[in-house]
């Protein structure tokens, strides 16, 4: 299995358009700080790739990369489809970029599915355009494609809603928001993936210490972060993300795992955006890496 890293900033990428945050000051200024939405793109077959979640970014994610690219032929894509996370903006605007294809493949859960359909009317702006085949994701491995071995199952980490989907008749569970498990059948490695994580249930920790590879959530350092930066009114944990330090923090928990472990999806905010930050050292130490967009994974 191959992952490559499309993205790993959180909402509004850094920078981002309307901040002149320190993360974001710093990133126009010294262009290797950018970083885009987070995101993933995953081999399932030679040829044949799938997107973790369709950020804003989509268009300049698969224009960085080359196998990503169309060809031979003018109209074949390598893109097979997308995988989401959640139901996010951040996480599905860019499915609309895919409209030019003649059907757009989406994996999702059944609280996703019915918010971008009734929520966003996804169907009835996309479908002139392009059909869209959904297929489910739950918490039982499926094949992620019939010539793949790749298989995909979901662990389920939050109720939260975004906030368009607020009043929709639907079931508060953890299909809202849930974390990747991606096992390669013919090497057993495999892959955990949660870029939003409210809490660090039993059942996340049994999947994070099974996995070869384990990628969260780390919008922010400090549970105090949205305050102490000026830009929110409620906690790191209050808005649904674990934050990297503190007595709650997921740092120590990754250290604790076998495998190896990276974070992505930083907000602006986060002091890890600077790379000369000291915030590095401390992890390091702790045997956990800051995700870079771009980078592969190999498994």
């Amino acid at each position: 299995m191959r992952v490559r890293v499309l993205g790993t900033a959180a909402g509004g990428g850094v920078p981002q358009w309307n901040c002149a945050c320190p993360g974001c000051s710093g990133a126009r200024a010294h262009p290797g700080w950018r970083r885009r939405h987070a995101s993933l793109a995953v081999q399932a077959a030679e040829g044949r790739w799938y997107l973790v979640n369709a950020t804003p970014d989509l268009g300049d994610q698969v224009e960085d990369h080359p196998e990503l690219h169309p060809g031979p032929e003018p109209r074949r894509t390598p893109l097979a489809g997308v995988i989401l996370t959640d139901a996010e903006l951040d996480h599905t605007l860019g499915i609309a970029r895919l409209r030019e294809a003649d059907g757009i493949g989406i994996v999702a859960t059944a609280p996703v599915r019915h918010a971008l359909l009734t929520g966003l009317h996804l169907g009835e702006v996309l479908t002139p355009y392009a059909r869209l085949d959904w297929r489910p994701l739950g918490p039982e491995d499926r094949p992620l494609a019939e010539d793949s071995p790749l298989v995909i199952g979901a662990v389920p980490v939050s109720a939260k809603r975004p906030r368009y989907a607020a009043g929709l008749d639907a079931p508060d569970d953890g299909g809202w928001v849930v974390a990747l498990r991606l096992t390669d059948r013919t090497t057993g490695r495999s892959l955990l993936y949660a870029p939003a994580l409210a809490a660090w249930s039993d059942t996340f920790q049994r999947a994070a210490e099974s996995a070869d590879h384990v990628i969260v959530d780390g919008t922010f350092w400090s549970d105090d972060e949205p305050l102490s930066s000026g830009f929110g009114s409620r906690t790191a944990t209050a808005m649904g993300h674990l934050p990297i330090d503190g007595p709650d923090g997921t740092a120590r928990r990754l250290a604790a795992l076998e495998g190896r472990t990276l974070y992505t999806h930083l907000n602006n905010t986060n002091p890890l955006n600077d790379p000369a930050a000291p915030h590095h050292t401390e992890l390091r130490k702790l045997g956990v890496e800051v995700a870079a967009d771009g980078m592969v994974i190999d498994l």
